[in-house]
């Protein structure tokens, strides 16, 4: 492991066990005489039954999945794995945004050796970015991205004369008309519990909110683009043209079924969202490429995506890679993720044959795939930190209170105080920091 990504002067248990005996307790296995067996810690649905067809088809490489509850219970599990030194899987479906914090404490091997690099170009410099960790490493494989997308009532806005935006100049000034038109409507909402939602905002901008330089961390969060971004929609929020309130409330929920909610800000995973809270609206929604700050030049943001990583612990890794390789970049297996698991595949060129249909939600546009691979090729690179969840709290929290306060100047406040705690932590923890 690089030197950078590790806490200075300290070497977890699994580190110690590694050096002592030369090997790591076993995720998996084989013998002399059987098939190599790996297991797989995985939440996505049905994702056994695309890992049913590797079995099928490989007899000497048998992968049984062992279904988590979810993304952070499946981390904090495999975290008192590793600590433990042993009990860990071959294998682990983690987020983008984990992989830091997962290297940081061991818990994920570099596959670089295993010739994981060769598989940069399936996929986008962005989604890329962040299974290397700055080029220091090859530590998953991208499975599912989640590049942002904006979603639009489009027979409201004709009501009002108004048409879909295509930069954020023309989305701030069609939040503007919509509300003055009707004082009931928005045409979206200003999340202060999406910390992810805001990161992928940031990212489309140009932020990295973190950085390597060989032996240091740096924290990156108060620069020009995650600012902008926040005095924009600190903004909107202070001239009442766009709504305050969370996502994922009851009154959000309503908004999207009444119409008082004319759009969203979201991801290629909305529709899914959208059919569960506002079924009766199917067919009135229209998928757009997100706004643009320089539409000369397109960039998107991610907001969710996982990957398939192999673990410290594990003793086949070199079979594990294979296997990941082939999960994330056959276009048998991909085709499988989007059809089987309902994912939106990293490798969009290897789904694309499987995403020749718009979700049922979206029947009446047939573009909506296209829009997405369009977006996802143009995700801008971005690098997490092994403290991530100290950066999402900070957001969580003070963009409350600037949600709350309704200025601008308090959302611009709210980057510094994120900056602070974030770099605070990173010290406190032992990391060298620039």
């Amino acid at each position: 492991m690089h030197s950078s990504l590790r806490r200075i002067g300290v070497v977890t248990v699994a580190t110690a066990a590694l050096i002592l005996t030369g090997c790591s307790g076993a995720g998996g296995g084989s013998s002399s005489d059987g098939p190599v067996e790996l297991t797989y810690w995985a939440w996505a649905p049905n994702l056994d039954k695309v890992v049913d067809i590797w079995n099928d088809q490989n007899p000497d490489i048998q992968v049984t999945v062992n279904k988590q509850d979810g993304g952070d219970p499946a981390i904090t599990k495999l975290l008192t794995a590793i600590k433990a030194g042993s009990g860990a899987p071959d294998l682990i479906q983690a987020e983008y945004q984990k992989i830091p914090t997962l290297v940081s404490s061991d818990a994920l091997a570099d596959l670089t050796d295993q010739g994981a690099g060769d598989l940069e170009g399936e996929f986008s410099e962005g989604v890329w970015s962040s299974v290397t960790l700055d080029g220091q490493g090859v530590y998953a494989i991208p499975q599912d991205s989640g590049p942002m997308m904006a979603y639009y009532r489009t027979d409201i806005l004709d009501q009002f004369g108004l048409d879909v935006p295509t930069t954020w100049d023309e989305y701030a000034q069609v939040a503007e008309d919509l509300h003055a038109a009707d004082p009931s409507k928005y045409l979206g909402t200003f999340s202060a519990n999406d910390a992810g939602w805001f990161a992928g905002l940031s990212q489309q901008a140009g932020a990295s909110w973190w950085s390597i330089d060989d032996q240091s961390w740096g924290v990156d969060i108060a620069e020009d683009p995650t600012e902008q971004v926040a005095s924009y929609w600190g903004g909107l929020v202070e001239s009442g043209a766009i709504d305050n309130k969370p996502m994922y409330t009851p009154e959000w929920n309503a908004g999207l079924n009444d119409g008082s909610q004319v759009g969203w800000i979201s991801s290629v995973w909305a529709p899914g969202v959208l059919s569960g809270n506002a079924p009766d609206t199917a067919g009135k929604w229209t998928a757009a490429p997100l706004p643009q700050w320089d539409a000369a030049n397109p960039s998107d943001g991610n907001w969710g995506g996982s990957t398939t990583a192999v673990t410290t612990q594990s003793d086949e890794k070199e079979a594990a890679v294979e296997f990941a390789t082939w999960l994330n970049t056959d276009p048998e297996a991909v085709a499988a993720l989007a059809d089987i698991s309902g994912v939106y595949p990293a490798a969009t060129d290897a789904a694309a044959p499987a995403l020749d249909t718009a979700p049922e939600f979206f029947s009446q546009q047939s573009d909506f795939y296209d829009i997405a691979a369009e977006a996802s090729s143009t995700v801008a690179p971005f690098t997490y930190g092994p403290n991530v969840n100290v950066a999402f709290s900070a957001y969580n929290d003070e963009f409350a209170k600037a949600a709350d306060a309704r200025t601008q100047s308090a959302f611009e406040d709210a980057v510094d105080a994120m900056q602070e705690i974030t770099t605070d932590d990173l010290v406190k923890s032992g990391f060298s920091v620039e």
